[in-house]
């Protein structure tokens, strides 16, 4: 399939690859991941991102308690700035330890980001997992961190704003409330599970970009579910892995591989402005690529659309660990 297409988000002046990297893993995070990530590979992989066809980075500032954004500062200001053409996606966070998330903690966060990755703005801002602040009513105040973020777009600190969150019921009411040019969800339009289809298109009427992040559902899509029994970051039952295992053995027939097949299942959905996909090793990127360039024979798709994917919460049964 062609990868080449560019999208504006919503209202923004600011145009986006059909793919983006997504960096939480880079940030070390085994809590989340199953697996660290030492240093000099997350310099390697962020390296190689900035130096492909699709430059575009995805982070915030508490993957890895900030070690995302602080090795990607470190290759930033190694190849002596922001290559030409590359973008940065961040999102503003809560405090860690207190849950508060007002506009102050906002315009903090912010200033943390900008540090840690020596540029002076970003392209792409969210407001980021409201589910999980202590208060719920504080993030949706007139005069809160949304409104805040807001304020940093008119300030020139960003070119586009979106709203990054995993709780559906949480993220539909912002959505109707304030403009954001983007929003980003995350294991919630996948092969095995449709969550986020009301909210696509709620999204859609709105004239708000959509970012389709973790495609493979975990990993499980990608590394296969012999390799990587986990689901949404969770240690995954039986019952959570045989839609996989189903969805394997199909692939298998056509000799596709999973992950192109998972990949471009985003990919290909015209309501899908970028896909990210979450890296933390070189060849990675590579292989990424190339699932998105894989020719996938129209009889693979007919027999994975007539799939009866869940649309429940995947994350229902998640403990949440922030490293």
């Amino acid at each position: 399939m062609s990868i080449d297409k560019q999208t504006r988000l919503g209202k923004s002046a600011l145009n986006v690859p059909a793919l983006c990297f997504g960096t939480s893993g880079l940030g070390d995070m085994p809590a989340t991941y199953g697996y660290s990530t030492p240093e000099e590979r997350a310099f390697d992989t962020i390296r190689h991102i900035l130096g492909s066809d699709f430059p575009f980075l995805d982070t915030s500032r508490n993957y890895g308690d900030g070690r995302s954004e602080e090795r990607i500062g470190k290759v930033i200001a190694q190849l002596g700035g922001l290559p030409d053409g590359a973008l940065i996606s961040t999102k503003l966070d809560r405090d860690m330890q207190t849950g508060k998330f007002d506009a102050a903690r906002a315009r903090e966060s912010l200033e943390q980001s900008l540090k840690a990755m020596n540029v002076d703005r970003v392209d792409l801002l969210h407001l980021h997992d409201p589910e999980h602040a202590a208060s719920i009513e504080e993030v949706s105040a007139k005069d809160g961190p949304i409104a805040e973020l807001m304020k940093m777009k008119e300030e020139g600190l960003c070119k586009a704003v979106g709203l990054a969150a995993g709780k559906v019921d949480v993220m539909m009411p912002l959505l109707r409330n304030w403009d954001f040019d983007a929003l980003i969800t995350h294991n919630r339009h996948t092969l095995v599970n449709r969550n986020a289809e009301e909210m696509i298109e709620l999204a859609r009427s709105r004239d708000i970009s959509v970012l389709n992040a973790a495609p493979y559902a975990g990993g499980v899509l990608a590394k296969g579910s012999s390799e990587h029994p986990r689901y949404v970051y969770q240690e995954a039952s039986d019952s959570m892995l045989d839609p996989v295992r189903h969805i394997e053995s199909l692939c298998a027939r056509f000799q596709v591989p999973v992950g192109a097949a998972a990949l471009q299942f985003s990919m290909r959905d015209p309501r899908i402005a970028a896909t990210i996909c979450g890296v933390t090793r070189p060849e990675r990127v590579e292989q990424t690529l190339a699932w998105a360039a894989t020719e996938i024979p129209d009889a693979l798709w007919q027999e994975l659309d007539a799939l009866n994917p869940s649309c429940d919460d995947p994350e229902a049964s998640r403990v949440y660990k922030p490293g």
